[in-house]
């Protein structure tokens, strides 16, 4: 066996990011993924910046692993062969705006009459339902609605930002690959093929609540230290540079106070203790002071200081940076692969590693139409057929 979900056929026909990257985890996993693109240009993010040989960097990012097919869908030929590849598939996944599925021939009811058991999984914006289900939406644009933009507050200057990475998207491909393989196991129970709705506003309001609204999640009176993880989570400056740090038990305190060469903390119940710290009458003062003692001492200084007393800590590494980390290279956090006829680049590994299903699988992503013939020949089409489609312009 060669991963957990080696058996099992994906056909993903969608696009961009929140639905490519969900059916790149499962293939991660072993699935068998098939990425249905356009005839013509493909996947719209195959050209988008940082490019080579006709693929981006955030396309070989979010594709890799999947045999590649490329299809006039408005043809009914190339339709037809949409729903032979459904025939023999387990999880059908799209991301288009609500309704095109259906224009096309191939929402759910249409797919259930060759596959009865099917997961269906159905990705948008907003949801199906309600007054924005037809918006068009970005990433960020969801990261404004759900509050998340709003708690980007510096705690020195006031002003808000954005995450500037893709967020929104990320988190609703985590949520879509999790929900497919619960509704798998469902299937495995006994219970049937399924419709799985996954919105971005959703998935990333549930992504952003645990911390982000923790002001919001008690309803009535009594309610105490109304502090959020915003407003400890902060940047602290070094004398050449920046920071990150993080401490909350006595022992990390007791730890600061000795690296900062300042014992004194160790003793005050305002550094100690949770509650009398997080007080709005001492809250800054202990910011302030520990601030100031940082500033005393390099980046470097700080690490090493920190880590002799088991304080959490990490420099503000640039990209380019995060290649030399000492962490992410013995455990091969990073790999490169070699693509044919697009060449070598680097991938992040996969977070999950098993330890009886480890997949052997390809690690680099497909070039258009590349398994146009390979796919197709499987379904029992002849040379000769797949020639006339493709001199027909039914396929790449």
């Amino acid at each position: 066996m060669t991963g957990a979900l080696n058996g099992y056929r994906v056909i993903d026909t969608s696009s961009v990011v929140s639905g490519p990257l969900a059916a790149m985890m499962l293939a991660d996993q072993g699935a068998d993924v098939i990425k249905v693109e356009t005839v013509d240009a493909g996947d719209t993010t195959r050209t988008t910046l940082n490019y080579r040989a006709g693929m981006s960097a955030l396309f070989a990012n979010t594709n890799r692993g999947k045999r590649s097919v490329a299809l006039d869908l408005k043809d009914p030929r190339g339709l037809a062969i949409v729903l032979d590849l459904v025939r023999g598939a387990d999880i059908f996944i799209e991301n288009w705006r609500p309704g095109a599925a259906e224009r096309l021939g191939l929402g759910e009811d249409d797919l259930r009459q060759v596959r009865p058991d099917l997961i269906y999984v159905s990705i948008s914006g907003y949801g199906r339902e309600g007054p924005y289900s037809n918006h068009r939406v970005y990433d960020p644009v969801i990261q404004a609605y759900v509050g998340m933009v709003g708690t980007q507050r510096n705690p020195d200057t006031g002003s808000i930002d954005l995450l500037r990475n893709i967020i929104a998207d990320k988190v609703t491909s985590y949520t879509t690959a999790q929900a497919v393989t619960s509704a798998l196991l469902a299937r495995e129970r006994g219970q049937g093929g399924q419709r799985v709705d996954v919105s971005m506003l959703d998935s990333t309001l549930a992504f952003f609540w645990p911390d982000g609204m923790m002001q919001h999640t008690m309803t009535g009176e009594g309610v105490e230290q109304p502090f959020s993880v915003s407003e400890l989570n902060r940047l602290w400056r070094t004398s050449d540079g920046y920071i990150v740090t993080l401490f909350q038990s006595p022992a990390e305190i007791r730890g600061l106070a000795a690296a900062l060469e300042h014992p004194e903390w160790a003793e005050d119940e305002t550094f100690l203790d949770n509650a009398k710290r997080f007080h709005p009458d001492n809250f800054q003062r202990v910011m302030d002071a520990v601030q100031s003692a940082i500033l005393g001492y390099t980046t470097e200084e700080i690490v090493e200081r920190f880590s002799a007393e088991d304080v959490p800590v990490a420099p503000v590494l640039e990209r380019d940076e995060v290649f030399g980390n000492p962490q992410i290279q013995a455990v091969q956090s990073v790999i490169e692969v070699q693509a044919p006829g697009f060449g070598s680049y680097r991938q992040a590994r996969p977070g999950a590693r098993f330890s009886a299903t480890p997949h052997e699988g390809p690690l680099h992503a497909p070039l258009h139409g590349e398994h146009n013939d390979e796919v197709l020949g499987e379904l029992g089409y002849s040379a000769e057929t797949i020639a006339e489609l493709r001199a027909a312009a039914v396929i790449r």
